[in-house]
């Protein structure tokens, strides 16, 4: 259908019912667990019992409650959480611009292979993923303990193998998000800068990586919030620092109250802040059209 034509009013009312439905089914969750975070209540569903902050502020002293603020173990889960974010993030970012390089600039037997294989990660259930990487590391592991003697502690379950499975899956996304643009770069501004004297590092540097700059930064913060968010090849991989996702699916087990809902409201606040920063960012970058 042209578009300047005037639609049908069925299908302008049924697509307007089908976007507002879709937006309920996203936003309606989210909205309750943010609004019962201030519940005064012991658990973090209906019905309202009164606005409170204490899932928030509460030291434990007055009704027991222990607020987000002073949970050394909330609080410290959400640190482990970060920490692994930020190597999965750099390994990730650092491997995909390389990988991007080699799938873009060269030519080899065999790349169409070895990029088909590079996207297994990403069909591959995430659970599946954490008990492969497991039971391949401890194998390792168990093979040079009993061969050479060493002990290779960073194969057994805790927080470096929790880094690798992420790792795992997450530099192929990287890679693609950075390929993606590296693949519409202008090869000849490269030629030109070579022709004039420069260096390939000094192309590299001052030429190439500040046009893949801004698909860098998206990967990074993407990188980030999936790797702080992940649960399913966490939970295989983990050992006693239990990162934010195991330590609230742990919690929820036992009996959730509504400092969970406190927690989720900050992630959801902090994911929406990162997004409107780079959303502010593209705009800025974006050119004016004069």
């Amino acid at each position: 259908m042209i578009p300047s034509l005037p639609r049908p009013a069925l299908q302008r009312h049924g697509l307007a019912a089908f976007v507002a439905v879709f937006f309920l089914f996203l936003f309606v969750p989210l909205t309750v667990v943010a609004v019962f975070a201030f519940n005064n209540a012991d658990y973090p569903t209906p019905p309202w019992r009164g606005f409170t902050l204490d899932w928030f502020l509460s030291d434990g002293a007055g009704e027991g409650r222990t607020g987000l603020l002073h949970d050394a173990e909330l609080l410290g889960s959400i640190g482990i959480s970060a920490w692994v974010a930020l190597w999965v993030t750099l390994l990730s970012v650092g491997v995909g611009t390389c990988n991007a390089f080699l799938l873009e600039r060269f030519d080899f037997p065999g790349k169409r292979a070895l990029a088909l294989l590079s996207m297994a990660p990403l069909v591959i259930p995430g659970v599946i993923l954490g008990i492969s990487i497991l039971a391949f590391a401890s194998r390792l592991a168990n093979f040079a303990d009993a061969v050479w003697g060493v002990e290779l502690d960073f194969l057994r379950p805790g927080l470096p193998l929790v880094i690798l499975g992420q790792f795992c899956y997450i530099a192929t996304i990287a890679t693609l998000t950075i390929a993606a643009r590296l693949r519409r770069f202008d090869r000849s501004l490269e030629e030109a800068a070579l022709d004039l004297g420069a260096s390939r590092l000094t192309v590299l540097r001052t030429i190439t990586l500040p046009w893949l700059w801004p698909s860098m930064a998206g990967a990074a913060a993407m990188a980030f919030l999936m790797s702080f968010e992940n649960f399913n090849t966490t939970l295989m991989l983990v050992g006693s620092d239990a990162p934010l996702t195991v330590l609230m699916y742990g919690r929820m087990r036992e009996g959730a109250t509504p400092v969970l809902n406190a927690v989720s409201l900050l992630l959801m606040l902090a994911s929406a802040a990162l997004a409107l920063l780079l959303l502010a960012r593209k705009g800025a970058q974006a050119p004016s059209g004069h």
